[in-house]
């Protein structure tokens, strides 16, 4: 069943970036396949191709042999290539931490691949997979761990948040308990990464908006004044949909490397709240 969802939104849409300048009282501080394929060309319109330096190897001439020509061009070939800049490359890691069945891996696939599956497979344990993009002539690797929501896997915490540069705090917008769970997820997660940049993320918009009216604004404000406690971006999101998937990680770009973000923010009960200037 497709929502008919408010003021017309639609699916993610590419933000740009520029260069910038420069939590419930927790106890340590604190659309396709298409898509896909489009991020590496639209996550910054500055990326542009790199022009090839014009051949200077001299014609023919009837006073050079063969091996002396072959060996100009083969020269200058080498110095061309010594010339062109080498690309930077940078490694964020993300950890996704929350309760289980939540849409955690759903949000990680339809990430990297662009893809969404129904059919539901629990995590056991931890998963891992990366994301490519370009960006002027750095090249950026997303990280992302998964981690199992099931207790018995919270062990494996410190796998997931040691030297993660942000961390996905993710709950089901349609099960207040797992929004409730949140306080513990990031009492611990903090406990092993105190400098990782929060994300407070709801998943599962498209059911969440069929919700009567008062369930919604009362899940809404629940979630604004947990954001505000964790000093956390807030973005409410849907794989099924395509709803905000993308911007949860240019935000995260956005907010690693103190970037400016045009993505407009949403605050109004009824729409996928994506709040993030403030914190």
């Amino acid at each position: 069943m497709n929502p008919s969802y408010h003021n017309g939104y639609s699916s993610d849409s590419h933000a740009q970036y520029s260069t910038g300048p420069a939590g419930f009282n927790p106890p340590v501080h604190d659309s396709t396949s298409q898509d896909a394929e489009q991020t590496r060309l639209t996550f910054s319109p500055s990326i542009t191709q790199q022009p090839q330096p014009p051949s200077l190897s001299r014609p023919s001439s009837a006073f050079s042999s063969g091996p002396e020509r072959h060996g100009a061009s083969q020269q200058h070939h080498e110095t061309s290539q010594r010339a062109q800049p080498a690309k930077n490359s940078v490694v964020i890691k993300v950890g996704m931490v929350g309760d289980a069945q939540i849409g955690k891996t759903s949000l990680m696939v339809k990430y990297v691949e662009g893809s969404w599956d129904e059919d539901y497979i629990q995590t056991l344990g931890v998963n891992f997979m990366e994301k490519t993009i370009s960006i002027r002539n750095t090249e950026i690797t997303f990280s992302i761990w998964d981690l199992g929501g099931q207790r018995e896997f919270v062990n494996m915490l410190p796998l997931v948040c040691n030297d993660a540069v942000a961390i996905l705090f993710m709950f089901d917008l349609t099960r207040k308990s797992t929004l409730n769970s949140i306080k513990e997820w990031y009492r611990q997660g903090r406990g092993f990464n105190k400098t990782a940049i929060p994300f407070l993320i709801g998943t599962k918009y498209d059911h969440f908006v069929n919700f009567p009216r008062e369930d919604q604004e009362e899940i809404s404000v629940q979630a604004k004044r947990f954001a505000k406690a964790m000093k956390a971006s807030l973005i409410f999101s849907s794989t099924s949909h395509s709803i905000n998937v993308q911007k949860i990680f240019k935000i995260v770009l956005a907010k690693a490397f103190d970037l400016k973000c045009t993505i407009p923010e949403i605050e109004n009960v009824g729409e996928p709240l994506l709040l993030y200037k403030s914190v």
